[in-house]
């Protein structure tokens, strides 16, 4: 592969695992497509997929696995603790190699084009792709969820789709596709079952309460567990570190009388985001990354 994309496709099901195993199956055995990784939540009632490929092997994919989930996926009967629209919610492209957000951009709108034609599914285009500015942010778009969007969208001024259908599909709702930058899903988990105390730190440490410029942040409840969780999105995780997120959240818990049990990384991360946290928590000086051995090798 010399010029390659990243794609994480996020879709509405996580307890049905051979749904899951279906849409995924969209991205195995293609020539110039690569499945690197796929996890499912039953409490959030969702999967994340990623993949890389050559531009236009991916595209196909990618399209492929829209038709399986609005196939699968009925979002009238959908809960879950993870906010959503649609039964393929998110779809972003990440530039990896020899290729630029253009290209990501490019890829986001031709999927878009050719799977709203095809399955009737309204897209709006989000981050770098965005045609207007109240457009940019995934949650902006994503208020009011599934549940409330046909309702939103009568304001065509505000939220006419991109690309799709005036409205939404009756089961599959509406889907965000995109261009960004790499980020880092990382969430953290407190031993208590109030979500709101997990919400109340969400709210302190996101950019949109006055926290940290790319921190979006909420609080779940993770039911099977009986946890509540700040679960994270790190949109640029060299001037929102890791573990300065880490730590502030132990700080914020501990008003409460809380305290951190564990975190996750969702998906995929970027090596250079925990060497960051390692030279941190070490005290490691002068370090560089030539100094993995991975690094060297590969």
């Amino acid at each position: 592969m010399d010029r390659i994309l990243e794609c994480v496709p996020n879709y509405s099901e996580g307890r049905d695992l051979q749904k899951v195993e279906k849409i995924v199956d969209c991205f195995r055995g293609k020539e110039g497509v690569k499945l690197l990784d796929y996890s499912s939540d039953e409490s959030h009632n969702r999967s994340v997929v990623t993949v890389i490929g050559e531009p236009e092997a991916l595209k196909a994919a990618v399209i492929e696995s829209i038709g399986k989930a609005i196939e699968l996926i009925d979002m009238t009967k959908h809960e879950g603790q993870h906010p959503r629209m649609g039964c393929v919610d998110v779809i972003p492209f990440i530039p990896i190699r020899n290729t630029t957000v253009e290209d990501a951009d490019e890829a986001a709108k031709a999927v878009a084009k050719e799977a709203s034609e095809k399955f009737g599914q309204p897209f709006f285009l989000y981050e770098k792709s965005a045609t207007a500015p109240h457009r940019e942010n995934l949650a902006s778009i994503r208020k009011g969820q599934f549940e409330g969007m046909a309702e939103k969208m009568k304001d065509q001024d505000m939220w006419k789709p991109d690309f799709g259908p005036d409205t939404i599909h009756p089961t599959g709702g509406v889907t965000a596709i995109g261009a960004r930058m790499p980020l880092v899903a990382f969430n953290i988990n407190l031993d208590t079952s109030d979500v709101e105390i997990a919400s109340a730190i969400a709210k302190k440490i996101r950019h949109i309460g006055g926290g940290y410029r790319y921190v979006k942040a909420m609080g779940v409840m993770l039911e099977d567990r009986n946890v509540a969780q700040v679960s994270m999105n790190l949109t640029n995780y060299e001037k929102s570190a890791v573990y300065r997120v880490f730590e502030t959240v132990k700080f914020e818990a501990r008003r409460y009388g809380v305290n951190v049990i564990g975190s996750e990384v969702i998906g995929l991360v970027p090596m250079a985001a925990l060497i960051d946290a390692a030279e941190y928590y070490l005290q490691i000086e002068n370090f560089d990354m030539n100094q993995v051995l991975e690094t060297r090798l590969f």
